[in-house]
């Protein structure tokens, strides 16, 4: 078992299309809308990882999250949001995030989010168990 912080390089790939009410009177992504797309690659890769019950099984909480624009999205394209665990600590983990153009590879996001591992029944925060830093580790 690993120990402190650690360097992890499983990625998992989720593609979605631009929808009409994702953009903005400007025509392009709405900047709050990435928090989403990022949130539904996470869903997806974390349901990957530990099954439909994944969640109810394995809580967390996004305790920080940010994002760095390059490019704008329109209506109509498909993104490719590539997610990697970045870092694993006691009770929590990053996660990095890319958003390209799934027919260019041009790059159009990228982000960070910090989850902490939560139990909902004690309303706390609590160490990372065994089982999901294994996982987080191997990306399996």
């Amino acid at each position: 078992m690993a120990t402190g912080v650690e360097e992890c390089v499983t990625m998992f790939e989720y593609e979605l299309e631009v929808r009409f009410r994702d953009c903005d009177p400007m025509g392009h992504v709405n900047n709050a809308v990435y928090l989403t797309y990022f949130e539904a690659a996470r869903f997806a890769w974390w349901r990957q990882i530990f099954g439909p019950t994944g969640l109810a099984d394995h809580g967390f909480i996004v305790a920080r999250a940010e994002v760095d624009f390059r490019k704008p999205a329109l209506p109509g394209e498909r993104l490719l949001i590539r997610v990697r665990v970045e870092k694993i600590g006691r009770s929590s983990f990053g996660v990095t995030y890319e958003v390209l153009n799934a027919r260019t590879r041009e790059l159009v996001a990228e982000g960070r989010s910090v989850q902490v591992a939560y139990d909902y029944a004690q309303n706390k925060s609590v160490p990372l168990s065994d089982d999901v830093r294994a996982k987080l580790e191997t990306g399996y």
